[in-house]
């Protein structure tokens, strides 16, 4: 309701609000039962008051004002305490450094490059007092030095090796060069020197920062487990490594693009671990950015700089490259440039260039027929050759694992043809004639598959079975020399020489001991012989071969590691692990067979004789007397002798083999004890017995300068091999590991 403003009717109002007043003082509610009791209690309730409540207050918009003195000592109390971590036996700085304040003074080194035991892999120059006034002290260098996490577990080679590797990828050794080959032996913590690098370069150098940001190990598929655990196991939860080794293309390639995504001083997951085949399949995601180092492990795969594989790692963007090998590279000259100019281009010029310069003139100097000026020549080079390559490479021999790994005994020992191997053999060397084949002056397909035929022969008759019902070349009328009813749903031992003595050796071990054994073959046939004589013995085994997934190896090889684990047997095919793998739960391997490339057998063989083993090892070289199995095994011995710089990857027969020596390679010597040692002319031994020192007081032959023993079977220590000699064996040679450090008789 709206209301006139005019002066008369406020006049009015306001005379009417004065009445209303008057009558409102005048104005009592009515009394009654119920409000008179209420007022009665009411004036009872202000009558009594408890003697502990506090009068109220007044609310006033006046502060009151607090005595000073009071409250700066509540402050000088507060002050006095000091800050305590609520983090227990926390031992760090306290109060040096605030959160979110850049550190005042001088820039100071990760770790304490004084500690006792610490491992400087950089001293920066000791300046003038005169030179300290100059200097920027943002730009001081500081000390670079190895977690000690690390350091406290690196042995003196493997601390000398981590100082070559760093000194190596950040340019200190070759100037322009980031690259180098660790070359050591098998068994001598290449891995670990390795972590250790990544490491150290992940967190700290001179310039106060990290000099990189992520690193790439491309390794072989069934190690890329192995790689992850390592990490694990020396760094614990201080980095999170991301391995791949299985999935999807398009999941694959979202992990890989996530990985090269990461920037920063803090990357989430810096190592990257994958197989040489899924980096080649998925190489154009990780070359759209950079990495700071790629290591490549068992890098002997890129000796062909042709294949694909070595093209998609050398066009990663990464000046930074190690690469491991444990085996040498012999012979191939061409081979061994590949893998120099992988981890430092140019340093050894254009592939023709060294061709021109140091393969022709060393390869001529080597030559029988070689004048002395070329031999002289061929001399200059290769020691041109090695101080060049030196510089970035360094090799030590498992001499050194001498101090800490028990005594191996390693034993060739030659078994024996039954007489239905000779028969057979006979019979296709008839047949077959690859003799004759040679004699047109080339080496034909059949002459290589006569190789194979008889390698598998000497292994066990049922391996050619097949070819004796087919009756191919070589097998015509063959069938009927096996023994009537003879299948090969069962394996018999006593058809094949050297299955009989691995028989013996596995019953002997097994009864006698609770060691485990490996058995390697190159043949996945041979390992299937050895699964049904496991089977008919009742051993507990398992196997590894190519048809195995990558997550499933890496299950087994750790449940066979295991000292409770129940397994006897780990069967091993050398072309699918025969490299890298750690089977130290076993301490005695057998090598059924022989391989052409001497690098092979040794990477098979150092499964066992490993950092972590704990008992004596025992390494059994199984060959048929006066077979094939021995000219390959005569191969092998010559080129190991041969000098350190040949190195030879990759055994082509085609290559290596004179047509003189193939002919040779097809003959059957049934008389010997053993080939090579007649071949050899040992001068160690009167009518087969060794006599220490040679009766002329000189050296043995180089060839044989490995093999500290020559043996009959009143010279066998190893009460294994000694129960099977009666049944196969004629002769062995063995040496103990380094018995001269040890003290061994």
């Amino acid at each position: 309701q709206r209301r006139s403003l005019a002066p008369s009717q406020l006049a009015k109002r306001k005379a009417g609000d004065e009445d209303e007043e008057e009558e409102e003082e005048d104005w009592k509610p009515p009394t009654g039962r119920k409000r008179q009791k209420a007022a009665a209690e009411a004036e009872s309730a202000e009558c009594y008051r408890s003697p502990f409540r506090k009068p109220l207050a007044p609310l006033t918009n006046r502060p009151q004002c607090l005595d000073s003195s009071q409250h700066e000592a509540f402050i000088r109390s507060i002050l006095s305490k000091p800050f305590k971590v609520p983090i227990p036996n926390y031992k760090g700085p306290l109060g040096l450094r605030s959160l979110g304040v850049k550190r005042a003074g001088l820039r100071g080194p990760l770790h304490d490059p004084f500690e006792e035991g610490a491992l400087v892999l950089y001293e920066p120059p000791v300046l003038s007092a005169h030179d300290q006034l100059k200097i920027d002290k943002d730009k001081l260098p500081v000390h670079v030095v190895v977690d000690p996490v690390l350091s406290r577990v690196l042995r003196p080679h493997q601390r000398e090796g981590v100082k070559f590797l760093w000194d190596c990828v950040t340019s200190r050794r070759i100037p322009g060069s980031h690259g180098c080959i660790m070359a050591d032996e098998m068994g001598l913590g290449k891995t670990l020197q390795c972590i250790t690098l990544m490491w150290t370069l992940l967190r700290q150098s001179p310039d106060c920062k990290p000099e990189i940001e992520k690193a790439v190990v491309v390794s072989p598929s069934s190690l890329v487990r192995n790689w992850y655990n390592e990490v694990e196991k020396w760094l614990g939860g201080r980095i999170q490594p991301l391995a791949i080794d299985g999935g999807s293309k398009e999941e694959i390639d979202r992990k890989l693009a996530g990985f090269m995504n990461q920037h920063g001083r803090r990357v989430p997951s810096p190592i990257l671990i994958i197989s040489y085949e899924t980096f080649r399949l998925h190489a154009e995601v990780l070359q759209k950015g950079t990495v700071g180092l790629v290591i490549c492990d068992e890098g002997h795969r890129l000796k062909n700089s042709e294949n694909q594989t070595y093209q998609a790692l050398n066009s990663l963007n990464t000046p930074r490259r190690v690469l491991i090998s444990g085996t040498p590279i012999q012979n191939d000259l061409l081979e061994y440039f590949s893998l120099v100019h992988f981890v430092n281009s140019g340093i050894l010029g254009t592939a023709q260039e060294f061709k021109r310069h140091f393969e022709m003139p060393i390869l001529k100097g080597r030559d029988a027929d070689a004048s002395e000026a070329e031999r002289h020549k061929g001399e200059e080079r290769l020691k041109e050759l090695i101080s060049i390559v030196n510089r970035c490479l360094i090799r030590r021999t498992s001499d050194i694992l001498s101090k800490y790994l028990p005594v191996k005994i390693e034993q060739v020992v030659c078994c024996r043809l039954t007489p239905l191997q000779t028969e057979l053999y006979k019979n296709f060397l008839k047949q077959a004639k690859p003799v004759e084949e040679l004699k047109e002056g080339k080496i034909s397909v059949s002459s290589l598959s006569s190789i194979t035929s008889l390698k598998k022969l000497c292994n066990h008759p049922a391996l050619i079975y097949d070819k004796c019902v087919e009756e191919e070349e070589g097998f015509i009328g063959a069938l009927g020399l096996f023994p009537s009813g003879y299948s090969t749903k069962s394996v018999e031992p006593q058809l094949s020489g050297k299955m009989l003595v691995l028989d013996y050796i596995l019953a002997v071990t097994k009864s006698t001991s609770n060691d485990k054994v490996v058995l390697v073959s190159n043949y996945t046939q041979t390992l299937d012989l050895f699964e049904k004589l496991c089977r008919s013995r009742r051993y507990l085994y398992v196997r590894l071969d190519g048809t195995m997934s990558i997550k499933k190896r890496a299950k087994i090889v750790e449940r066979f590691n295991s000292p409770s684990s129940p397994e006897f047997i780990f069967m091993l095919s050398s072309k699918a692990g025969g490299c890298g793998l750690n089977l130290i739960g076993a301490n005695r391997l057998v090598m059924f067979d022989p391989d052409w490339n001497p690098a092979n057998d040794e990477q098979a063989m150092a499964r066992v004789w490993r950092d972590g083993q704990k008992k004596m090892c025992f390494i059994y070289r199984l060959l048929s007397t006066g077979t094939i199995e021995e000219k390959i095994f005569q191969r092998q011995t010559h080129k190991k002798a041969l000098s350190s710089c040949v190195v030879d990857e990759e055994q082509d027969v085609e290559r290596h083999f004179s047509l003189g020596e193939l002919k040779e390679l097809f003959t059957l010597n049934e008389t010997t004890t053993s080939d090579t040692h007649d071949k050899i002319k040992c001068r160690r031994c009167v009518n087969g017995h060794q006599v220490r020192p040679p009766p002329d007081g000189s050296d043995c032959t180089s060839d044989l300068s490995q093999w500290q023993h020559c043996a009959d079977r009143r010279g066998l220590q190893d009460p294994v091999l000694r129960a099977a000699w009666d049944a196969a064996v004629t002769f062995t040679f063995h040496h103990h590991s380094h018995e001269e450090q040890r003290g061994i008789p």
